[in-house]
């Protein structure tokens, strides 16, 4: 039977016993780990979230009864002891912050008595996900993920201590807002006093934030909640957390300047990572044109190598076709690789075939052994020399070659298969010139400029931007928006860690004239602009200051923090693949009188009546 407290009081948790003194007396409470009866003696590990603690318990020492009680213990009950501190004579475990002392137990009341757990609540164990979402409340027990969720709240705390510091403010904005569907799907929440309207939840307090600069706060903050309606993957929840902000009166390098210190101060504090300033900038393009992607991975080499002027001169009709027609051919050298079995070369083609190539081209060069050139009956031998002398290629090696008539399929699809092979493979740091199956336990940021500040759609058959539509382009490239949109750059700004975007953001346009230019290029009406922004567009005619901002995703910013494999690992309660819930078991059906009080009936879509589409009720 359960004990009450009744007069006890926790003196330490359990890893702080090791700053009380030897032979003093404490009281520590949380949940058994494990329990050992060795007859006259019994061992307990007592954990909570400062970690584990041996208990001793001995009849001589606790009673009859207390050591009744003692035996009787088992996984995840909940107890509290005292007892006194003392060293562990010869028996220290070198694995426990506690591994040089232990608790002789005095007294022992069981506080709650747990059943057997579907699971062990340890670390590394191998239960399948979805049950370890099933029971969260026994899962966010375990130390490796108590790790993670106190980690978390210690971030958080630094953030919040560095911008009350640089003058920002922590203003909240609304959960329920106006339905924007620009980009991601909203979550709409149906109004009881307006029938037929609803809210949507923030994708993000864009428009918000962007006021309270017009309102004159200069410099905001939050730590906000957003949500989008999306499949879901590793790095994504359909409801997540920004660090988001925005400042008055700054452009471009104010704003990466307080992230740049921001990132430092938060990475020293929490996990004691020294992060050295200034970060690395690139361009959008130079990042297109060297890594493929505008998320670079900067931890190891295997930039892309250009073949464009070997492959125009050539007659391989698929190198010179592919120039011919305005794309590209590049290429990538692996170094350590140039031994790599054909069956796994066989598996590389397979995986750019997924992008929608028809194929890799390979030149492999083992250490012991022959060359082999995929594609050697094609080409002149001093043509594939001038490849291996392009891609700086040596023994040991294998150069991988990608072409299309697309220069964006070329690029986007290598820089897939660079990654592709890093993560295989476990390239080590080019610069080391070694290999090895790990990453370089490090943390590599840069900052990605420039982005194009549109992006054609063949879907829409329009210019659409690649941020939103408040972002301001370059300077220099004001005069092209009409005459050649897909040519101007923007103000906008990603940083990338890892090869993972952990933020981004853009100074926003603050000029009537470049707003309704922007709104003109991307075929949205005054009329249109109006419906969706008006309440903004009219705060603009007020006075607005040149402003700018970004936004963290902070779930993942601590994934790569934590090298957790997933965001669900730094999340108290996520959701899984389809978006639920599977401890709350939610999303589920509601009460019919809920749906009648909103005008909302379900229309069934197959004779069980389930699977229903939501309609408006016809009674308002």
């Amino acid at each position: 039977m359960a004990e009450s407290m009744k007069g006890l009081h926790r003196t330490h948790r359990c890893a702080e016993t090791v700053n009380a003194a030897i032979g003093s007396e404490v009281t520590v409470m949380g949940w058994v780990s494990k329990s050992r009866n060795k007859g006259g003696i019994v061992f307990t590990d007592l954990r909570d979230r400062s970690g584990i603690l041996q208990i001793i318990f001995e009849e001589d020492t606790i009673g009859s009864e207390g050591f009744e009680k003692a035996g009787r213990l088992r996984s995840e009950f909940v107890i509290a002891v005292t007892g006194t501190v003392q060293n562990r004579a010869g028996a220290e475990n070198p694995n426990l912050a506690t591994g040089k002392i232990e608790v002789v137990a005095k007294a022992l009341r069981i506080l709650s008595e747990s059943e057997v757990p579907p699971f062990p609540v340890e670390d590394g164990i191998k239960t399948k996900e979805d049950i370890r979402l099933k029971y969260r409340f026994l899962d966010l027990r375990r130390p490796e993920i108590q790790k993670n969720i106190m980690l978390r709240s210690k971030v958080t705390t630094s953030i919040r201590a560095f911008m009350a510091n640089e003058g920002f403010l922590e203003i909240e904005t609304p959960m329920l807002c106006k339905s924007t569907p620009e980009g991601a799907r909203d979550y709409l929440v149906p109004s009881r006093i307006h029938p037929g309207n609803f809210y949507a939840l923030p994708q993000s307090p864009q428009l918000f934030k962007q006021l309270l600069m017009v309102s004159g706060y200069d410099r905001y903050f939050q730590i906000a909640k957003c949500f989008r309606d999306e499949d879901l993957r590793a790095d994504r929840q359909p409801e997540f957390t920004q660090v988001d902000m925005e400042l008055s009166f700054v452009d471009i390098d104010d704003v990466i300047d307080v992230n740049e210190r921001l990132l430092k101060d938060m990475f020293k504090k929490a996990i004691d990572v020294d992060v050295q300033l200034p970060i690395q900038r690139m361009t959008w393009q130079d990042a297109m044109n060297r890594f493929g992607s505008d998320k670079p991975d900067l931890r190891y080499g295997m930039e892309m190598v250009d073949l464009d002027e070997i492959a125009k001169a050539c007659d391989f009709a698929v190198f010179k076709g592919a120039v011919e027609a305005g794309g590209a051919v590049r290429a990538i050298n692996v170094k350590g690789l140039g031994g790599l079995a054909r069956k796994k070369i066989d598996a590389l083609t397979d995986f750019v075939k997924g992008y929608g190539l028809k194929g890799l081209a390979y030149i492999s060069i083992p250490k012991d052994g022959e060359e082999k050139c995929s594609f050697a009956k094609f080409m002149k031998s001093e043509e594939i020399e001038a490849i291996k002398t392009a891609t700086a290629a040596e023994a040991g090696d294998l150069i991988l070659i990608v072409a299309s008539e697309k220069w964006n399929l070329t690029v986007t699809t290598l820089g897939a298969l660079r990654c592709h092979v890093a993560d295989t493979y476990g390239i080590y740091d080019e610069a080391k010139g070694d290999f090895d199956f790990s990453f370089r336990d490090d943390y590599r940021f840069v900052w990605i400029t420039e982005f194009p500040l549109l992006e054609w759609s063949e879907e829409e058959n329009r210019y659409v931007a690649m941020h939103h539509p408040f972002t301001m382009p370059m300077d220099e490239d004001l005069d092209k928006i009409e005459s050649d949109p897909g040519a101007v750059r923007a103000k906008a700004y990603d940083i990338v860690l890892n090869g993972v975007e952990i933020g981004g953001g853009s100074v926003r346009i603050h000029q009537d004239d470049i707003q309704e230019l922007m709104f003109k290029t991307i075929g949205m009406s005054k009329e249109e602009a109006e419906d969706k922004f008006g309440f903004l567009l009219t705060a603009f005619k007020y006075g607005v200051p040149p402003h700018a901002g970004l936004a963290y995703g902070l779930d993942r910013l601590l994934m790569l923090m934590t090298k957790a494999d997933t965001i669900r690992d730094v999340m108290a309660f996520p959701k899984v693949k389809d978006a639920s819930d599977l401890m709350c078991q939610a999303p589920n059906v509601v009460d019919p009188k809920q749906l009648d009080e909103l005008f909302l009936s379900i229309e069934p879509t197959d004779e069980e009546g389930q699977d229903g589409d939501v309609h408006m009720d016809d009674a308002f």
